[in-house]
């Protein structure tokens, strides 16, 4: 007679929120996340992913606000929109920084990341330390002519998400950064309010948005990536052991992660050539120097703190 095991009951239970859809280069390797940490909890810890952070009409910062208050367990979000509660968080998109993400990965999993993680610990948030998903360097797409110099940046109304850096980083450049969210990109392309967006390859390829800007510019004007976090009381509720394996399933679920998006970013651009749109290399050297003339590696080594300031110009060397 064989005799059926069944998984014990869910001890603890928590939801995971993340703003792309389903089909996006997070949601599979969250699922996956989650589904191996049941697994070796024998059920214990149990965990559902949502993608669209399940319709939340507040979008990144309401749930955000959600995970602090306790309203949900885990998120993942980029730097940018996780500097509105721990500002050194923003240090991950300095414009022109980092040489490829690799650079930011080896400082998200040392001692900048660390410093990241006891900041968030501060504000009731646990940043896994190994626990920095890519989404890449972001590009920019236009509608009526590509950017093959800084120059060609002016005049132009660009959609960004929001968050301060990338607005500021936008309006160093010479454009006009308009936030706008990303499902309404195409009727802000359409009916005239921004002239183009800026985001990775692989979220223009995710969201179908070749279809509405031929123009690809290879400007590589920051990095994003999205950190996955918890709420911080939820987290220390949990037994060490526990935890040590959901640490264990983050650094290996983040690892696919990072290689998957990695290789897609590298290759997309040829796909989206295939698909009609016209790719331009865009003059990097015009760029940086419109950006550190504008003064913004001194507004942001302010804004950031000299702790994390120096930590990154030890990744990276002297900025500004």
């Amino acid at each position: 007679m064989n005799v059926v095991v069944k998984s014990a009951e869910p001890r603890w239970k928590g939801r995971q929120f993340h703003v792309l859809p389903e089909r996006s280069h997070q949601h599979r390797f969250l699922v996956d996340l989650w589904d191996g940490v049941r697994q070796e909890t024998d059920g214990k810890l149990a965990v559902s992913v949502h993608p669209m952070s399940d319709g939340n009409p507040g979008g990144g910062p309401s749930s955000l606000d959600m995970l602090v208050r306790g309203e949900i367990e885990f998120y993942t979000i980029n730097g940018n929109s996780l500097g509105g509660i721990v500002p050194p968080a923003e240090v991950q998109g300095v414009a022109y920084a980092f040489a490829d993400s690799a650079a930011v990965h080896r400082a998200s999993d040392g001692a900048l990341g660390e410093y990241i993680s006891r900041e968030c610990a501060a504000r009731g948030i646990h940043r896994f330390q190994r626990g920095l998903m890519e989404n890449g360097f972001r590009q920019t797409y236009t509608k009526a002519k590509p950017i093959r110099t800084v120059a060609d940046f002016e005049g132009l109304r660009i959609r960004v998400p929001g968050p301060s850096m990338i607005m500021d980083v936008s309006a160093a450049l010479g454009a006009t950064p308009v936030p706008i969210v990303l499902h309404e990109i195409p009727k802000a392309l359409a009916d005239g309010r921004v002239d183009g967006h800026e985001n990775p390859l692989i979220v223009m390829d995710v969201q179908g948005l070749h279809e509405v800007t031929p123009y690809v510019s290879l400007t590589r004007h920051m990095w994003t990536g999205f950190n996955v976090i918890g709420n911080l009381a939820f987290w220390q509720s949990l037994p060490e052991d526990v935890q040590d394996i959901v640490d264990r399933h983050v650094t290996r679920a983040v690892a696919a992660q990072r290689a998957y998006t990695q290789h897609m970013n590298d290759t997309l651009a040829q796909v989206l050539v295939g698909r009609g749109m016209i790719l331009t290399q865009t003059d990097i050297v015009t760029c940086r120097a419109k950006v550190e003339a504008s003064g913004f590696y001194a507004r942001w080594k302010e804004k950031l703190g000299r702790t994390a300031w120096s930590l990154l110009e030890n990744e990276v060397g002297r900025l500004g």
